[in-house]
């Protein structure tokens, strides 16, 4: 409600050609309406809750603004929109000042609500700033804490790492190790089938339409999760083990138009790249992301002759310069690792073009003053 007030009272002033509403102007309107009928029920609410609305409201307008600009990279964002009280992904944040504690007994304490019993996924390594409690569509609650923590860089290691991510195996890694596509949606398309279609048999606005309703989001749930589960892990391991890993800059909304687009959002390529880069970053790795447009699968790996073009159904090919047999997806991982060493010794001002050479004297040539 305090979101939806602040952004009707932004745009009646950008409809009616007045000034842009400033943060402080908001707030004052805030603490006013606390004292009326139809918003005295506000005062029931934490005020730092409040105040964290309107926060959110003058971020998302940043953003907007940025993106107009060109200041933002990326697509372009869209203008606030109202919120709905249906909306499935419900949240609301609470700050040092709201004094919430975490209770000895395990138990989390938010003001004007009491304390609530919480299943802990893990220890907090130091006191949380603070706390967002977000409600998903399967109606599940989770409290989500900002602490501070140094978790420091990784042991060096000489390893490196090019993957190569596809449909049939999910990444094909440039030693021969190939990870089999678990395909979480594909195994779970019956379930998600029946759940859908119980939901769509029952009265809209019907209990049974909201019980329905939520098994299928729990269905959904079960799947997102399993795939967020297996990312962490196999992102995780993979950077423990090299110093730096190349992955392939792969154009994921373009092969979603495609007849391959649920093989491609199951995969979930562009969420499994973002937890490389980020645990890179944090662990003190270096991640390189190489262009798409490089011929990794024609090349040799062996000698850097060119195969050309095949069909996918081909997965083994033997290099016409060299006789070398390649594992079409294991090939295109060692082009990837080279072309990633050849982008990182770039970036620090090495040597990346061949050196020049004297040509030998049995090479063929023109005469001397022939021109």
């Amino acid at each position: 409600m305090v979101f939806n007030d602040a952004l009707a009272a932004r745009r009646a002033a950008h409809e009616a050609g007045l000034p842009y509403v400033s943060d402080g102007e908001l707030s004052a309107r805030l603490t006013a309406a606390k004292k009326t009928p139809e918003r005295g029920w506000l005062g029931e609410v934490s005020a730092v809750v409040l105040q964290q609305a309107l926060a959110d409201l003058s971020t998302a307008y940043r953003a907007f603004f940025a993106s107009v600009t060109g200041k933002r990279k990326g697509p372009k964002i869209a203008p606030p929109r109202f919120r709905s009280r249906k909306d499935r992904r419900q949240a609301i944040r609470f700050t040092a000042n709201s004094r919430f504690r975490v209770l000895g007994n395990g138990r989390l304490r938010l003001p004007k609500i009491g304390d609530v019993a919480v299943r802990w996924s893990r220890e907090l390594p130091s006191r949380p700033s603070s706390v967002t409690v977000i409600s998903d569509p399967a109606g599940r609650l989770f409290a989500s804490f900002v602490v501070e923590t140094d978790p420091g860089p990784l042991p060096g290691t000489d390893a490196e790492c090019g993957i190569d991510l596809g449909l049939g195996h999910f990444a094909v890694l440039d030693d021969g190790t190939k990870v089999t596509a678990p395909r979480f949606l594909r195994r779970a398309e019956k379930k998600l089938k029946r759940a859908q279609r119980d939901l769509s048999r029952e009265q809209k606005g019907s209990k049974n339409r909201e019980k329905a309703r939520v098994q299928a989001a729990r269905a959904h749930a079960r799947v997102a999760d399993a795939r967020r589960d297996f990312h962490r892990k196999l992102s995780t391991a993979i950077i423990r083990e090299n110093q730096a890993v190349t992955v392939e800059d792969l154009a994921v909304k373009g092969l979603a138009r495609t007849r391959l687009a649920k093989s491609v959002y199951d995969a979930g390529w562009s969420a499994f790249v973002s937890m490389l880069e980020y645990k890179a970053r944090l662990y003190g790795r270096e991640l390189t992301r190489i262009g798409r447009f490089g011929p990794t699968s024609q090349l040799c790996s062996a000698c850097g002759g060119e195969g050309g073009p095949k069909p996918l159904h081909v997965r083994a090919w033997a290099c016409p310069s060299c006789s070398t047999v390649h594992d079409w997806d294991v090939n295109a991982a060692r082009n990837i690792l080279a072309l990633g060493r050849r982008e990182r010794e770039n970036a620090r001002g090495g040597q990346v073009r061949p050196p020049v050479t004297v040509a030998s004297a049995c090479e063929t040539g023109s005469r001397r003053g022939a021109a």
